[in-house]
């Protein structure tokens, strides 16, 4: 067994079973992936992949169980370069992000342009995604960090440590009945169609909750991933907008935006990574400079805890701040 032979068949599976992409993806050739899949097969004397011809076409039982453990090896392995890197330049080396527009827009860019000043030979990788694909990114190890406020939840292999809370605004153009209600009600905002973000995004899950406690349907006309496009329909004035606080800029000179925090639970945002990775030095930094109070020393004991219940204890008494 080789270790060449995991990634294939680990690639492979990443690849939907296209085996021809799959090549492409690890400049090798297509041929050569099947006879080395064919070869780690022989040696276990268990079908990892079903065929039909000469195509695969599903992952058998016995497959799935190998590939859960040749995953899992691959990133043993990574771990070890990582050490390894870190002993022989500690500010040398790659930071792979996951996360969603608003972070990647509003949240992250001060805290990048810092961290990539002081870490000039470190590249940085943004993937962005929905929450669910961030989440799994990072319980498969293919990003070190995952940044979201929904559904990281779901995957227990992730360590997850609060980062901040924040909260929504409303926003309609200057002519519109609400820029001059002094105090918003939910029943004021009922009133008009709405346009805000995708159910699953950037804390959706608790305005559709504050509508329904108050016995209200909110008649949602549109909805986007990007709080920029939000804005937009909102300018064409195809409904009210509700965003996140941190969206509203000062550019925005042509819109209202009115402060909804009494209306909606706040919304905490999350940064979380695999049980097992090694984090480097600069790792630890970018933790820190992201969210102050996620030092070294909080994260390790983090690290040491056993259960979700136990990392969300050692935060329990710490003011996050919000944004």
């Amino acid at each position: 067994m080789k270790l060449q032979q995991l990634r294939y068949i680990w690639e492979v599976a990443k690849h939907d079973l296209n085996v021809s992409a799959t090549a492409q993806s690890l400049y090798t050739s297509q041929p050569g992936i099947s006879k080395q899949i064919r070869l780690l097969e022989d040696e276990l004397g268990v079908e990892i992949f079903s065929r039909s011809g000469k195509h695969l076409t599903h992952v058998t039982p016995a497959g799935q169980s190998i590939l859960d453990m040749a995953g899992e090896i691959l990133r043993r392995v990574e771990s070890i370069k990582q050490v390894a890197q870190e002993f022989s330049n500690e500010r040398k080396g790659s930071l792979s992000i996951a996360t969603t527009h608003t972070q990647a827009r509003y949240a992250l860019p001060k805290v990048i342009q810092k961290f990539m000043g002081k870490y000039p030979d470190v590249s940085l990788h943004m993937h962005q995604g929905t929450p669910m694909q961030i989440a799994e990114e990072a319980a498969d190890g293919i990003v070190d960090f995952a940044i979201a406020t929904e559904a990281m939840e779901h995957f227990s292999d992730l360590i997850m440590m609060p980062c901040y809370t924040w909260n929504r605004s409303v926003v309609v153009p200057k002519d519109h009945p609400l820029a001059s209600v002094s105090k918003l009600t939910l029943e004021d905002v009922a009133k008009y169609p709405i346009v805000t973000y995708v159910f699953g995004f950037t804390g959706r899950s608790k305005l559709d909750d504050a509508f329904g406690t108050r016995g209200l349907t909110p008649r949602v006309v549109f909805t986007a991933v990007d709080a920029d496009v939000i804005k937009t329909y909102v300018r064409l004035n195809l409904g009210v907008g509700i965003i996140a606080s941190m969206a509203v800029l000062e550019e925005d000179t042509d819109l209202v935006a009115l402060d909804a925090s009494h209306l909606f639970e706040p919304s905490q945002t999350k940064i979380g990574f695999r049980k097992g990775t090694f984090l480097r030095g600069y790792m630890y930094d970018f933790l820190e400079q992201f969210a102050p109070h996620l030092t070294k020393d909080k994260v390790q004991r983090a690290l040491e805890c056993g259960s979700r219940a136990e990392i969300d204890e050692l935060f329990a008494n710490v003011e996050l701040p919000v944004h």
